[in-house]
């Protein structure tokens, strides 16, 4: 499983490189032909628009894999470290309950929506259906990162209590 995180993590952080370098690339792009050609480019906003859907959102599994998403934690550093773990353990349950509602089934019932009505972008022309692929697209990392999550927890848990039962057979506290 560890060989198949880094392969995800490898491919989602490059796929969040190549959409930033291709953003900034796109507002450049906007900024020179308003400003010094004095004819703005009509795609650029509508695509710039786009990337930052797909960047916000793939960045937010990104963040959920480095474990960097706004959390308050005052409550669970003061708890024991089985706690630690079981508390750990109900909350990527509760994140993969959010993904597989929200994100995977809300996801796709908004992209079989808009490509069923054909709902097709102003600028760029493309379905919009697309665009919000995205959604249950970030649902899966969300799921896959949070089962990681909870398996490091679950061996976490599992190990610290044969330490534990282990010190206490010996006599160490």
């Amino acid at each position: 499983m560890d060989r198949t995180v880094k392969i995800v993590d490898a491919v989602l952080s490059w796929t969040l490189v190549v959409l930033m370098v291709i953003m900034v690339l796109d507002v450049s792009w906007q900024v020179f032909t308003r400003f010094v050609l004095r004819d703005p480019s009509s795609f650029t906003e509508e695509l710039a628009t786009f990337l930052l859907i797909w960047i916000g959102l793939l960045g937010s599994a990104y963040a959920l894999r480095q474990k960097s998403h706004l959390g308050i934690d005052i409550f669970t550093f003061k708890l024991s470290q089985e706690r630690r773990y079981i508390w750990e353990f109900v909350i990527y349950s509760v994140v993969i309950i959010f993904a597989v509602f929200v994100l995977i089934y809300g996801g796709i019932r908004l992209v079989n929506i808009t490509l069923y009505l054909n709902q097709i972008s102003a600028a760029l022309r493309i379905k919009m259906g697309y665009v919000y692929t995205v959604l249950p697209l970030t649902g899966v990392l969300f799921i896959f990162y949070s089962t990681y999550f909870m398996l490091e927890a679950y061996r976490g848990l599992r190990n610290h209590r044969i330490e534990t039962s282990e010190q206490k057979r010996i006599g160490i506290e």
